[in-house]
């Protein structure tokens, strides 16, 4: 639109309405085109919320999957069980030891 065009509508909505009315139509329209961009701000938000939501949604379940695969399926052997592997190595099962084995219970 150019410049001629808005002044001709401005020119026939003061006909319309009048000098007096024309601020309260301007007021009316400001303050809907204010609430129509809050409201389209909310449901931006609301979108941007749900998008977020399900990406943590996603990566846990990829954690949760990941973790679960490596628990039940190892592809190699983790630092636990090469620290039991190494202090078991030195110990001689087929000797009998006299060491007593002393509980909680008993140390109380």
């Amino acid at each position: 639109m150019g410049g001629s065009e808005i002044v001709l509508i401005l020119v026939v909505v003061l006909l319309l309405f009048g000098g007096k009315k024309l601020p309260e139509l301007a007021r009316g329209l400001g303050k809907g085109i204010r609430e129509f961009k809050d409201a389209s701000d909310g449901v931006k938000r609301e979108i941007h919320r749900n998008i977020n939501a399900m990406d943590l949604d996603k990566e846990e379940a990829e954690e949760t999957a990941v973790n679960h695969s490596q628990r039940h399926h190892p592809t190699e052997e983790s630092p636990v069980d090469e620290k039991i592997e190494a202090s078991e190595s030195h110990i001689d099962l087929s000797k009998p030891t006299d060491e007593k084995i002393v509980t909680d219970k008993e140390k109380v």
